[in-house]
């Protein structure tokens, strides 16, 4: 028999905003009977989520990660891609990359005027400073907050990679400016190099989430979920299957185990746990969708096929899935390079030498995530042109109208995050990494069952399937190959991560034809640098065709999926209104990055936060709750 129990409030997914929402609601009204019901494990105190440098090793092994494969795909030469997304407590703020990045303002901007009063910057940025507490010295009080729960901060150390990034960058790059002071995320920065800053507490080096911050600092929060010494339970390692309905009003949820499943199928009956209050989806951008597919809302086309009764017709769930498209280059570096390598294998013996120091005084390469620098880029007008008509006309109905708009973010490295084969085991390496901010293609996920909430997905990112994209890709890659060859630390690239050039040696005919130029061949190695004056490297149309071979054969994702259950009008393919209530049925919000009715241009996890505040206050509106009760 199902084992019923009753609850004031049920969050499906215990991820980056149900925390935020639980915590906050905890705080506000103890009173509050809160399920929190999560498809992974516990974070709590566990070193591959505290200590930042891990991360890499968490995403390799997948143990918090749901991997989502997609369909094979024609403009990728037939292959599929994976996209993993967080599954533990504390979602994406407890593996992420830790990078503090916040959107331009018109991006907020751009939610209202789809008619989302009160999703404006105006109203959103207050809820971004209230949730952190900024420890980087000499910035403005007006954009930063200072006694939120979330710490930012620059992290243990500053590796020599960060600083060569940005020393080159201020001698060769003359179209844009530099700055080790600067604050690149003020909501409106572009084209400035600087210090790129991270979800790390400055005092412990420990990493800032959203578990630790707002869950397991609860008064009397125990983690056995049958204790009754508290009021908020979390079950992890289950899933919901569906939303149980008594007259189109939410009044529980279904909700299994993987150990449930034979085969796929059911070999028990799904629990059930009942919500007298309120029942809110915060599964993410792939888990949200499929939960409302599997309880009859969605379209009549993907619910037919899976044999779900709909109840309500609501064709954009699933729809508008959005991400950032990854491009990842590696180089070789010097000995005295301050490269996470070790660390990100994981092994504890590479780990050993730092793990002291991050005990001792939380600093050192253990706490960071090998990103020091970046810029947020707009292409000048000779860049425009190298960018082609296929961008330039998005550049004139996106770009031109909206001058805080980064059209890609680039930043370098200290370490090989993709994991190529250096030609030797012992050479350190760096990286410069690179992603489009919002690129045209848009695609879907879908349900494959009605039941069983661990069978695969059907899911498509359409990456790369706008030739715009392709061209933003290949400027990002030659920008970031003239800063690498000039950084100190350079010393050649490694062949399996670059294209396969064609480019023929200087003396050659074709190398005559470039002229002044350098050939665009992979250097296998090399004893230093280039100089800074010296010319760039010329690509042949050839070389054009084999990068962009080499970024369809390699593009990624960048874990940033958003927007299959938008916040838009229903008739525009909306999946929820402004206040985050799902069409059609009511007492069911969803309240997670799935939200998102367009792209951000920036890392995800700062919208996510914001997100979980607009929630909070939302959801205290709805329950009569005082919001100011749930602060600190």
């Amino acid at each position: 028999m199902p084992l019923l129990d009753s609850y004031d409030i049920i969050f499906a997914g215990g991820g980056t905003v149900a925390c935020i929402i639980a915590g906050r609601l905890a705080r506000a009204d103890p009173s509050l009977s809160i399920l929190i019901i999560e498809a992974g494990p516990h974070s709590f105190n566990l070193h591959h989520h505290v200590q930042p440098a891990r991360y890499l090793y968490s995403l390799g092994q997948g143990h918090t990660f749901s991997k989502h494969t997609s369909v094979q795909s024609e403009v990728l030469g037939g292959r599929s891609v994976c996209v993993p997304s967080a599954s533990c407590v504390g979602g994406g703020s407890a593996v992420n990359f830790l990078l503090y990045a916040r959107p331009p303002a018109s991006d907020y901007d751009d939610w209202e005027n789809l008619g989302n009063i009160g999703w404006g910057a105006e109203s959103l940025i207050p809820l971004s400073k209230k949730i952190e507490n900024y420890q980087i010295p000499s910035c403005r009080p007006s954009v930063h907050g200072f006694t939120g729960p979330i710490r930012v901060s620059h992290g243990g150390c500053d590796t020599n990679i960060g600083k060569e990034f940005l020393e080159t960058a201020a001698q060769y790059d003359r179209d844009r400016k530099m700055s080790t002071s600067v604050d690149l995320n003020d909501f409106k920065k572009i084209n400035v190099y600087g210090p790129w800053h991270k979800y790390i507490d400055s005092q412990t080096g420990k990493r800032s989430d959203t578990a630790h911050h707002f869950l397991y600092n609860l008064h009397n929060f125990d983690l056995d979920p049958e204790s009754s010494n508290h009021k908020v339970h979390v079950l992890t390692k289950r899933r919901v299957v569906r939303v149980i309905f008594q007259n189109k009003r939410a009044v529980g949820v279904e909700y299994v185990a993987r150990e449930d499943f034979d085969n796929g199928k059911p070999q028990v009956q799904p629990r059930i746990a009942y919500a007298s209050r309120l029942v809110v989806l915060s599964s993410g951008a792939f888990g949200s969708p499929a939960i409302l597919e599997r309880s009859g809302i969605g379209s009549t086309l993907h619910l037919s096929q899976v044999d779900v009764r709909q109840i309500v017709d609501l064709p954009g769930v699933g729809e508008n899935y959005n991400d950032h498209n990854i491009g990842f280059t590696p180089y070789l570096a010097s000995e005295d390079s301050d490269c996470l390598d070790g660390i990100f294998s994981g092994e504890d013996k590479a780990i050993e030498p730092y793990l002291k120091e991050w005990e001792a005084q939380g600093s050192g390469l253990l706490a960071h995530s090998s990103i020091d620098a970046g810029v947020k880029l707009r292409p000048t007008p000779e860049e425009l042109e190298e960018l082609g008509p296929d961008f330039k006309q998005v550049w004139d109905e996106f770009y031109a109208g909206a001058p805080d708009k980064p059209v890609a973010v680039l930043f370098a490295t200290a370490g090989d995050f993709m994991n190529y084969d250096a030609p030797s085991a012992s050479l350190k390496k760096f990286g410069m990494a690179c992603f489009t901010a919002y690129p045209r293609a848009v695609g879907y996920t879908h349900i494959t069952s009605a039941s069983n909430p661990w069978a695969p997905l059907r899911f498509d990112p359409k990456y790369l399937s706008h030739p715009a994209d392709v061209a933003v890709l290949r400027w990002c890659y030659k920008r970031g190959r003239e800063l690498a060859r000039r950084m100190s630390s350079y010393r050649g690239e490694i062949a399996a991560g670059h294209p396969k050039f064609c480019s023929s040696p200087p003396g050659s005919d074709l190398g005559k034809s470039l002229k002044a130029g350098i050939p665009a061949s992979v250097v296998s190695s090399t004893s230093g640098p280039v100089a800074i004056d010296t010319p760039d490297i010329v690509y042949s149309e050839e070389d054009d065709k084999a990068i962009d071979d080499h970024l369809r054969a390699t593009v990624g994702t960048t874990w940033h999926s958003l927007g299959t259950c938008a916040m838009k009008p229903r008739e525009a393919g909306g999946g929820v209104d402004s206040r985050l209530n799902v069409y059609g049925v009511v007492n069911l919000k969803v309240a997670d990055l799935s939200i998102a009715p367009l792209n951000v241009g920036a890392n995800t996890n700062n919208t996510a936060l914001t997100i979980g505040e607009k929630a909070f206050l939302l959801v205290a509106e709805d329950l009569g709750i005082s919001s100011d009760s749930g602060q600190r």
